[in-house]
């Protein structure tokens, strides 16, 4: 919490002028919020929207009195979201910013939510309403809970029957609360932050409820309840949010599949005809594939730069940020995984050139190094384990300095003793490895298959023994899947 205040207000002092803004405006105001937090004294307090999970866009600050009363006020309207009022110690309290922009609020630190009590705002009496009838449901439930009684089964079957009667009267208040206000924007948040709720599942051949049916259904019907043509979820934690648990959690982690879900969903972002919404949806995702968690997941960065950047889809004012994009892409796209690595032009420790194509292996891996490198030096011994334990079992390592003198890279490979290693150098200094193979960081590891095609890239040293076992059991099984569909089509 103390860092999330300190974030936004380091931003605010950035911001030329902003902190004059907490005095009240002497007239004209296009916005004004009277607020009081008992507990939250003699302190400054930011009032801030969302923009995404992780970052706050500060908009204004407010000093509070000994009572905790606060008044932000300023003459341009504040942009439509969800807000937070941001406090040094006790947390924050979020509201909805929409089109009327004069209201107070009245709370303390005891229960922020508890004791919301709002005037002249439609939006957050909706808003904490809910919350507080939830709140007031969820303590029934408890209490119900605690009248459990270990050995008693008349007890607790009664005990059953109100928590299933408490779970009807919650449903129907809730459907009655979004039909009585579906217009508002308090509703579309709520249901828009909701996941799906998945009816009754038709049962599998093994008579349990259909996983995979639940999961279709789930998946499917994930972004009925979000608005893509309502900008104001832009500055909400919801959109990315949904959009992280919709690709990288519902989406196999696989270039394909996650081309196919991200064009979908950006083609429901153009379809709600917003801009910025838009915008945000082939940012976000194009980001998050930059530099992925999953290895060789990559590929939907390439892929999103062609299809939205590339095009003018994605509007980008600076072009120089568009040509380093460009660039970054350029390199990337021939050393995605499936292409085949570009053969490194290096020669061995008595300056022969190595032939590339002639390393006979079912599995290559190719590490690229600084023998000055401090994380290269950590694993050079995973590595002298890996290719010392693999030797004569179909996989071979070449181990490539990119940096320092011959001197120093004979030095490294006595070191850590490489002699089961393929060592190669470029000694005329011909290759530049950033551009050509992608060596922005070291060491820099690709697993390449019998064809030299890329079959992983960036992958930690100390996982290549993990990986390449986990590759062998998978290539079997793929390998006697035919054989078992041939014989029952041969028994049927």
């Amino acid at each position: 919490m103390n860092h999330l205040f300190l974030t936004i207000l380091l931003t605010v002092a950035s911001i030329t002028g902003l902190l004059a803004q907490s005095a009240p405006a002497t007239g004209g105001e296009a916005y004004t919020i009277n607020g009081q937090i008992r507990g939250v004294a003699d302190t400054t307090c930011v009032l801030a929207h969302y923009y995404g999970t992780t970052q706050y866009i500060p908009k204004d600050t407010a000093r509070t009195d000994r009572e905790g009363r606060m008044v932000f006020t300023g003459t341009k309207p504040l942009p439509e979201g969800l807000y937070l009022l941001v406090t040094p110690k006790n947390g924050y309290v979020e509201f909805l910013i929409d089109s009327d922009q004069n209201f107070s609020f009245a709370t303390d630190t005891a229960g922020i939510v508890k004791n919301m009590k709002i005037t002249g705002s439609k939006e957050n009496e909706l808003f904490y309403g809910y919350q507080q009838g939830l709140n007031k449901l969820y303590e029934e439930a408890k209490v119900l809970g605690q009248q459990k009684k270990p050995g008693d089964a008349a007890a607790n079957a009664d005990v059953d029957k109100k928590m299933a009667d408490l779970q009807k009267r919650a449903q129907v208040e809730r459907d009655q609360f979004f039909a009585n206000n579906k217009n508002s924007f308090a509703v579309k948040i709520i249901k828009a932050a909701s996941e799906p709720e998945v009816p009754t599942a038709p049962k599998a051949a093994n008579g349990r409820p259909d996983s995979v049916w639940v999961f279709n259904y789930f998946k499917k019907h994930f972004w009925d309840d979000y608005d893509f043509s309502d900008e104001r979820f832009v500055r909400t934690n919801i959109l990315q949010r949904k959009l992280d648990r919709y690709i990288k959690e519902l989406t196999v982690q696989n270039p394909d599949s996650l081309v196919k879900e991200a064009d979908y969903v950006v083609a429901k972002a153009q379809a709600g005809k917003n801009k910025d919404v838009t915008s945000y949806v082939i940012y976000y995702i194009t980001s998050q594939y930059e530099r992925p968690k999953v290895v060789g997941t990559d590929g939907l960065f390439v892929h999103m730069f062609e299809k939205y950047y590339k095009t003018g889809i994605m509007p980008v004012s600076d072009s120089s940020t568009l040509k380093s994009i460009g660039e970054r892409v350029a390199t990337l796209k021939p050393l995605l995984v499936g292409k085949t690595l570009p053969a490194p032009m290096v020669s061995d420790t008595l300056n022969r050139p190595i032939n590339f194509q002639t390393i006979k292996a079912d599995y290559t891996v190719v590490y690229f190094y600084d023998p000055h490198c401090g994380h290269c030096r950590e694993s050079a011994p995973a590595l002298k384990k890996f290719a010392d334990s693999n030797k004569g079992k179909g996989v071979e390592v070449m181990a490539i300095a990119i940096e320092q003198t011959p001197a120093e890279w004979k030095k490294f490979i006595r070191e850590f003793k490489l002699g089961n290693v393929i060592n190669g150098y470029d000694y005329k200094h011909q290759t530049d490895f950033r551009t050509r193979f992608d060596v922005w960081t070291t060491p820099t590891v690709y697993v390449l298959d019998k064809q030299k095609k890329i079959i992983a890239r960036k992958l930690p040293p100390e996982q290549l023994e993990d990986f390449v076992q986990f590759h062998k059991k998978q290539q079997a099984a793929t390998a006697k899947a035919p054989v078992a569909t041939t014989k029952a089509a041969t028994k049927k």
